[in-house]
């Protein structure tokens, strides 16, 4: 075995032996560090250990031999009473020979594609590690790995959250920016961190959310952005599938980066949260053929990546330059070994699947009917009380809404956002769309015995308009992105009532409210799990920008002044998700439409005349009556989206009917029996929804 270096003053010379493949990565053992990492062809492996991330040199070179530390095609060495803290990167020896997809550059200082933690230098440049071959590059600039030892942390008995989807609110929201802004109250090292964040649990336990989804907070590469003075903010650029993104925590301690993140977790357990990770395996930072050798090209780019039939070229189904090989038998074993880690070494309680479709192609490109990966996702035991969701669709036209694999899976329900806006603005011919939307999906989700919980509803998310610009903008405006705003979705179904952007116009204002408040009333009150996005509940504004994946700054961030401007709505909102926590009817885990009630449907429709509903392409209205299965209350939703006011029959019962919503009015959320009913008739305002409720006695 040998070791070099250049300054011999800095040898520790830590003794060596050779080592085993399994486990991968870095193993932390009684004696020392074993490593291991996955590298076919490769002609030779060298394993750089550093005292400090920007280090110009490494203190030892261990270098690896085929006739020793080589296994199969894997490569490993144990280094004997190595530290845990101990900076480390591998260089690999293999051919670079792009035409048949090889592209090995020994003049890279390489992330373990295992890493469960990854620090960066401050001289780091993205754009230096995109040609082969630059012998000057140095130490200095390179991302480096971390040993981490996970048996040392202290969960003080934290267990994992288990709501079910019936009973579940998620909130998608970005770490960094619920609390970057200064007006959070966050100390000011603390801003935009994993300590920040947990400081403003309180308020997300007062709103009354069950599951904060977070965007990505596994390691990714901020410099990964088209305009190359901008840096990207929302994080779907992954470098390292087991690490935390180390630029959200405040600690400069390597070792404690993993740790920061578990003090998070555990602060989310404590008040009964779930968190749930938004994850991204259908690409990696390292882009095309034009990108980056950070990790996975240089240990086997042919592996990892799904290349053109021209093998220096690659095929991107995601959008963002390359294409994860997924159901290749090696990436499989990544992202299964990196799944269980977070379940088990991070406590995580679920997982949201960035452009899942990707996972259902071949190696090349291909969708599969059984696609490997899903199916072990959906099978594994470790990952059997987790929530998994995919974003069923992918940017080659894969669309799989309502058809997604198995039986765990969970899908962001597209149709719902789309359908919602279109008739909540006023478009023809979506009444039946829309009514299978409130009713949880059962044209799309037609499976036997199909939970319509499993439908994650949503009207907006982190990629689109958030829900005050839905109502003031008829067009995107991305042009602070540097891309002529050619970037972000064209068609948004969204409208401005008047006037493009912030009004003083009160009339406007005041329809724009209303129109809030009607979207969040059938968000939360529609059968599926209903998905809130960050800030909608106090009227967070990007300017019209839908696509800010690139603004790091208050277009983007939580702006806190806004929880006081806009506390009538704030309260809304919680008392619509303590509403729909409290009533059964909203929790139940079959469809409204296959549950027979004493003889009746559990749901029927009517319009404004009884039983007598408007399917036609001008209607603008729709009512429904709901029954708890055996239970105590009935409910009678009546919805006004035209321009005008309407008059609904309402439903001839024993037991009086009280007005709980009436989105007209100001206060809009009434206590049960504030507001009687006293007429078999009810004026609904124009673009108003009205719920009543009555006690089955």
């Amino acid at each position: 075995m040998e070791s070099s270096i250049k300054d011999r003053s800095k040898v520790k010379n830590y003794m060596v032996a050779p080592g085993e493949p399994n486990p991968l990565g870095a193993t932390v053992l009684k004696s020392g560090v074993n490593f291991s990492v996955y590298s076919k062809d490769a002609l030779n492996i060298d394993l750089y250990l550093f005292d400090k991330v920007d280090d110009p040199e490494p203190f030892q070179v261990i270098s690896l031999k085929s006739s020793i530390n080589h296994s199969f095609h894997y490569w490993h060495v144990f280094v004997k009473e190595l530290p845990v803290g101990t900076i480390y990167g591998y260089k690999v020896h293999g051919p670079f020979d792009p035409e048949n997809g090889l592209r090995f550059d020994y003049e890279k200082l390489l992330l373990d594609p295992y890493s469960r933690a990854v620090v960066t230098p401050k001289s780091y440049d993205r754009n230096s590690f995109c040609e082969f071959g630059i012998k000057e590059l140095g130490y200095e600039k390179s991302m480096k790995c971390v040993v981490v030892d996970p048996e040392t942390y202290d969960w003080n008995g934290d267990q994992h959250i288990h709501h079910p989807y019936s009973k579940s609110v998620i909130y998608e929201l970005h770490l960094r920016g619920f609390t970057r802004n200064p007006n959070s109250g966050i100390t000011k090292s603390r801003l935009g961190t994993y300590a920040g964040i947990a400081k403003k649990i309180p308020y997300l336990k007062k709103l009354g959310i069950t599951t904060v989804e977070l965007m990505p907070v596994i390691q990714f590469d901020p410099g990964d952005v088209a305009n190359g003075s901008m840096i990207n903010y929302w994080g779907y650029s992954p470098l390292a599938f087991f690490a935390p993104h180390n630029g959200y925590c405040f600690c400069d301690d390597p070792h404690m980066i993993a740790d920061e993140f578990r003090n998070m977790v555990k602060a989310f357990h404590k008040a009964n949260i779930e968190v749930i990770l938004d994850v991204v395996f259908n690409h990696t930072t390292e882009g095309n053929e034009s990108g980056p050798t950070l990790s996975f090209k240089g240990f086997r780019n042919d592996i990892y990546y799904i290349l053109a039939p021209e093998g220096q070229y690659y095929m991107n189904y995601s959008g963002c330059g390359n294409t994860l090989n997924t159901n290749h038998s090696i990436v499989r074993r990544l992202i299964m070994d990196a799944l269980r880690r977070w379940v088990i070494e991070m406590h995580i309680d679920g997982f949201r699947f960035d452009l899942a479709s990707i996972m259902s192609r071949d190696e090349h490109g291909n969708p599969l009917e059984n696609p490997p990966i899903l199916w072990e996702i959906e099978s594994d035991p470790v990952l059997a009380n987790t929530k998994i969701i995919a974003e069923a669709w992918d940017a080659g036209g894969l669309y799989q809404v309502g058809s997604f694999v198995g039986d765990k899976w969970a899908e962001w329900n597209g149709r719902f956002r789309d359908d919602i806006r279109r008739f909540i603005r006023g478009d023809n011919g979506a009444v039946s769309d829309f009514a299978c939307r409130i009713a949880g999906s059962p044209d799309l989700y037609q499976r036997p015995f199909r939970d319509p919980n499993r439908s994650i509803n949503m009207i907006t998310c982190h990629d689109g308009f958030t829900l005050n610009d839905l109502v003031s903008y008829n067009h995107k405006h991305n042009e602070a992105n540097g891309e002529n705003n050619r970037d972000g979705c064209n068609e948004n179904y969204s409208c401005n009532y008047g006037i493009e952007g912030p009004t003083d116009d009160t009339e406007i204002e005041t329809i724009r409210l209303r129109q809030i408040k009607n979207f969040l009333v059938l968000l939360i009150l529609s059968q599926g799990t209903p998905m809130l996005s960050m800030g909608d509940e106090v009227r967070r504004t990007q300017k019209g920008n839908n696509n800010t994946y690139c603004q790091d700054n208050i277009l983007s961030w939580f702006d806190w002044d806004l929880v006081e401007k806009n506390k009538e709505l704030f309260a809304f909102v919680q008392q619509l998700i303590k509403f729909n926590q409290s009533q059964k009817i909203f929790r139940m885990e079959q469809f409204w439409s296959e549950m027979p009630e004493r003889g009746d449907r559990c749901i029927t429709w009517h319009g404004i005349k009884l039983l007598e509903p408007d399917w036609s392409y001008h209607s603008h209205s729709l009512a429904y009556q709901l029954k708890e299965p055996f239970g105590d209350f009935q409910y009678h939703f009546m919805i006004n989206a035209w321009n005008k006011s309407l008059e609904f029959q309402i439903p001839q019962t024993d037991y009086q009917w009280y007005v709980i919503i009436d989105t007209w009015q100001r206060s809009s959320f009434f206590a049960f029996g504030d507001q009687p009913i006293d007429t078999n008739r009810y004026k609904v305002s124009e673009r108003s929804i009205v719920v009543l409720m009555s006690k089955l006695y």
